[in-house]
């Protein structure tokens, strides 16, 4: 399939051969879909907090001992989606065209000066003209002004404040980890994934705010900047499932989603992170409820890890384990490896039983029967540690995102699971009618908890599906390819964690997607 040329390239990208085959295998083989029980909702899946509640969460993370916060922020990529239909208006209008009075160019010109980063000396007044509209899109989108369409999201200037201070969207993930992420030490991590191209950018946005914030918030920001490994790039392949050529006959690379990011945050060694794209930020007049039901879903978080280490803890202590002294000293071995006797006493079973229920009616794992006593508790052990991951949910507005939803394991058992349009057949009757009967959808909202009860940093590449990938169609050139998308971020690639889902008000989740989006409420003064 390659030869000594393409052995090289592959090679010298950090991957391997073997990799490039498997995935050309995924290909020829697709991604089977997942298999649908119901849609988590309210009561079956999604945990809905009443203030008193809510707020018990808060103060449990507030009291609670963790061994370090961060906070991770996916950034890479250029803000040209959010710019696109701007683009086709100033495309229209080159060509002599005009645009229609309600598209989106059109109302973009009209309302300029209510976007933070209008200036009147490079923009002026608007004017209902073609020349006006082509002048104002122009020094956005491109090099003749602030071009914009070829910057991140996170260096734009998203909000201005009444005393004239214009922050970036960069500028409010630092405002907000002070907030609620901030370590005992007074000190805040953030971890932000960025393109190496525009590190520079995001360089000079910090340092235009850093000494500034820290004096302000009496906070010390330590900022890390991390890029996509080239190594996750995925291989591309033509209608054949052949690898795909460029005209110089080099094999052809493409990054491959926000799944290739679990990666960077397995290099994360602070126990607890909380992630959050750039984009969803608001005024920091929203900081309070931002902020309240980000520290209701750490408490939940770390609610929940008490918990399981709690169980993982007493299975030791019933079964014996290197971790705890033994409470059968006269079984020889036992702290390697227990008797069969050990696991068939009562309490062992009790335990067990327990850790059932919790499962079942906490996280929605039902469990398959098991073939005995020992192998009942060893599933039982490997269900409870793994990473933890608690899950923000806002109800279903029609806003784009993934959706949270039962389904079944390989294994026998069931989880609850965020899901891409992409992962669930239209045309299976059960599948479809669980789609429509969603009630929430997933903004990304999303706190992890990273070490397991010895201590340890879980290796988070062992918990990744990785039959939960993507197959895109794309084009290269003309020419047209299909694109192959790790399992992603927060699907595929946390198929393996312990998962609760929690409600949150709407109020939370305020995207920028396109840059009409900021004229919404949550960005405006």
């Amino acid at each position: 399939m390659f030869n000594k040329d393409d052995i090289n390239q592959i090679e010298s990208r950090g991957s391997s051969v073997a990799s490039a085959e498997a995935q050309v295998e995924l290909f020829k083989k697709g991604f089977p879909w997942m298999k649908i029980i119901a849609p988590a909702t309210p009561g079956k899946g999604i945990c809905v907090l009443d203030e008193e509640e809510a707020g018990k969460a808060a103060e449990y993370y507030e009291n609670a001992e963790i061994a370090g916060k961060c906070k991770f922020v996916p950034a890479s990529g250029a803000a040209s989606r959010m710019f696109k239909d701007l683009f086709s208006g100033l495309d229209k209008l080159k060509d002599g065209e005009d645009v229609a009075p309600d598209s989106p160019a059109a109302r973009f010109v009209a309302d300029i000066e209510r976007f933070a980063f209008y200036d009147a000396a490079l923009f002026g007044k608007p004017e209902d003209n073609a020349e006006c509209r082509k002048t104002i899109l122009s020094r956005t989108l491109t090099e003749e002004g602030l071009n914009y369409g070829a910057k991140p999201k996170g260096v734009l200037k998203f909000h201005r404040y009444p005393d004239g201070e214009v922050r970036t969207a960069f500028a409010e993930h630092l405002v907000e980890a002070q907030n609620y992420m901030r370590n005992s030490d007074g000190s805040a991590n953030i971890v932000v994934t960025i393109s190496p191209e525009h590190r520079q950018l995001f360089e000079d946005a910090l340092a235009s705010v850093k000494d500034e914030y820290e004096k302000r918030y009496g906070v010390k920001y330590n900022v890390t900047f991390t890029y996509q490994d080239k190594a996750t790039d995925t291989i591309a392949v033509d209608k054949e499932n052949k690898p795909f050529r460029t005209e110089d006959g080099k094999l052809l690379f493409r990054p491959a989603g926000h799944g290739a990011l679990i990666y960077n945050l397995n290099n994360i060694t602070e126990e607890v992170v909380s992630i959050k794209n750039i984009d969803n930020v608001a005024n920091e007049r929203f900081l309070p409820v931002t902020a309240k039901y980000k520290k209701v879903l750490l408490g939940k978080a770390v609610e929940l890890r008490d918990k399981i280490f709690g169980y993982l803890r007493e299975l030791d202590a019933v079964t014996g384990d290197s971790y705890t002294a033994t409470p059968y000293p006269d079984i020889p071995g036992l702290n390697s490896v227990a008797s069969d006797k050990v696991y068939q006493t009562t309490k062992c079973q009790l335990l067990c039983n327990d850790i059932e229920n919790f499962l079942l009616s906490e996280l929605c794992i039902q469990m398959p029967p098991a073939d005995d006593c020992k192998s009942r508790v060893m599933k039982l052990r490997e269900k409870l540690n793994r990473p933890i991951r608690v899950c923000g949910m806002v109800k279903n507005q029609g806003e784009p995102g993934g959706g949270p939803f039962i389904i079944a394991e390989k294994d026998g058992s069931t989880s609850l699971q965020i899901l891409e349009g992409a992962q669930i057949n239209k045309d299976d009757i059960q599948a479809a009618a669980a789609l429509a009967s969603a009630t929430h959808f997933n903004p990304v909202d999303i706190v992890c908890c990273l070490h397991n009860y010895k201590g340890e940093s879980f290796d988070l590449l062992k918990h990744v599906d990785q039959e939960a990938g993507f197959i895109s169609s794309k084009s290269y050139q003309g020419r047209e390819l299909k694109a192959l998308e790790l399992p992603g971020l927060w699907n595929g690639s946390m198929s393996d964690w312990n998962t609760l889902f929690v409600e949150v008000p709407l109020e939370t989740f305020n995207p920028v997607k396109v840059v009409l989006d900021l004229l919404r409420p949550a960005h405006q003064a």
